[in-house]
């Protein structure tokens, strides 16, 4: 279905009548001839396609990195699209191009060799200096851990960062978008960006039906759209000319707390979860960056994937989901439903037709105990294998509450109700807390209903069921399971499999 899309295009207004389900990547490369956006692996895996998506906060604009070969062309509206070629300095006389700080810090510590993943490394970098006030080398390098190189190894890639952080050590205070303006990494016109968007209005509103989303006479079901970073890999060419409802037009982006809990909204980037309690600690280990900062809150409960991490920490954490309802006579109903509720098998939802999840609210954890656990292929940037999450809380040296969550090992995710139930309760001392989490283990096992399939056999994930909650355990209780309880406890066969 096609759409008119305003939007500024580095540092010029630009408008596209095209699919709105269009990757924005195809837009730049065929449409605009910009091929300095590469295209890779069309997956968001790669970070050649990087691109920054401007979006006014205020009187601001944040910069976002993020693939544009997930990104639909819909969601340019009102925004602001930076290339690579809007970071490229003015061409100065003579043979050589000239480079900004963040490109010549690549040349001259050798950090480029094809080149052809080079562009997503210098926008995933202006990125990062652009949104952040204190940058330092751990989180710089979080920063382009969505970008593969093939060829040169990344030990210079290091360096260039190094290089670049003492740079920016020496910039004089100020906001970050002046900073970056005066170190030369972006250019000055971004200044204009905030009054250049306001000045084109307000953004057209989402259809509300198929109908209106198609065309008169349409009978197609509109897709709802959250980030997107599922459905434009899974489903990418029959999602181009389909009516598309983008939910980033709707004020569901944000977090808030009221009488003691904690609103995640539906579209709340998954990266804005960075100051969100327990949250932060776990980001390193769900998607890349550039995936985050596209990847919602809402848009991974209803994906209802078996092992969607952010969904397993908010089983644990015990959370309910505002879900809204079509208007009727006006008003739109709005109902609370358990999140350990929502799903009824293999990517099947309590979620009637026309109702969308608003937010997910869970109780502010204070000083309970929380932990996430994870293994895939990779440590970081994969697909769990097998992932869990504990939520204790203590009172009075006995367990008052205890939720154990756990994915990769039932068709949806799974609240080890049994298991949890039998930690409540339970004395918080080297005697009693092993015997009951060695029940607690046995009855989680009992609950489990793993299959094999390309990330593990069956009995595989059930031992790594078991290992994942000791090792959470002995994080959170060190004391009461030391690490020769946590090894004696894994002692023992594995329920539907061997020893």
């Amino acid at each position: 279905m096609e759409r008119t899309v305003r939007f500024l295009l580095n540092g010029e207004v630009s408008q596209a009548t095209l699919p709105s389900g269009l990757a924005v990547l195809d837009l730049l490369r065929r449409e605009r001839r910009l091929p300095g956006t590469r295209e890779g692996c069309r997956e968001g895996d790669c970070g050649a396609c990087l691109v920054l998506l401007g979006e006014p906060q205020g009187a601001e604009v944040r910069y976002r990195p993020v693939n544009s070969c997930l990104l639909p062309l819909g969601e340019l509206e009102g925004r602001h699209l930076v290339t690579i070629e809007g970071l490229n300095p003015p061409s100065a006389p003579g043979p050589a191009p000239a480079l900004n700080p963040i490109q010549e810090s690549f040349v001259l510590e050798g950090a480029t060799q094809c080149g052809f993943c080079t562009p997503g490394f210098i926008v995933a970098l202006t990125g990062y200096f652009l949104g952040n006030a204190s940058p330092d080398p751990e989180s710089a390098e979080d920063a382009v851990a969505g970008n593969l190189c093939r060829c040169t190894g990344y030990a210079s890639i290091r360096r260039a960062i190094a290089r670049l952080l003492e740079q920016h050590r020496a910039l004089p205070a100020g906001p970050a978008l002046e900073r970056c303006v005066g170190w030369g990494i972006v250019q000055p016109w971004m200044r204009e960006a905030p009054a250049r968007l306001k000045a084109m209005g307000p953004a057209a509103p989402a259809p509300a039906s198929a109908a209106g989303a198609a065309g008169p006479g349409a009978t197609a079901v509109p897709v709802l759209v959250a980030g997107g970073t599922d459905l434009f890999v899974q489903r990418p060419e029959s999602l181009e000319d389909a009516p598309l409802v983008f939910l980033s037009e709707q004020d569901l982006g944000r977090t808030w707390v009221r009488d003691g809990r904690r609103y995640l909204g539906a579209m709340l980037p998954m990266e804005d979860l960075c100051g969100v309690p327990p949250f932060a600690d776990y980001l390193s280990c769900v998607a890349s960056g550039p995936v985050r900062h596209r990847a919602t809150v809402g848009g991974n409960l209803v994906n209802a994937s078996p092992i969607g991490d952010f969904t397993i920490m908010l089983l644990a954490l015990g959370a309910v989901l505002g879900i809204r309802g079509p208007a009727a006579a006006g008003i739109a109903a709005l109902r609370e439903l358990p999140l350990r509720d929502f799903y009824r098998g293999y990517k099947k939802l309590d979620l009637a037709e026309g109702e969308v999840v608003e937010w997910v609210a869970f109780a502010e954890p204070g000083d309970a105990g929380f932990h996430f656990e994870k293994v895939g292929r990779r440590r970081h940037l994969d697909i769990a294998s097998v992932n869990a999450a504990v939520f204790l809380r203590l009172d009075g040296g006995r367990i008052q509450e205890a939720r154990l969550a756990a994915g990769g090992v039932a068709p949806m995710p799974l609240l080890l109700a049994r298991a949890s139930e039998a930690l409540r309760g339970c004395q918080i001392d080297p005697q009693a807390l092993p015997q009951t989490l060695r029940r607690a283990l046995g009855l989680a096992q009992e609950e489990s209903v793993p299959i094999s399939d390309v990330r593990g056999s069956a009995s595989y994930k059930r031992r790594l069921l078991k290992h994942l909650l000791v090792a959470a355990f002995l994080r959170l209780q060190p004391r009461e399971i030391p690490e020769e309880t946590a090894l004696a406890l894994l002692d023992g066969p594995t329920a539907g499999g061997p020893a």
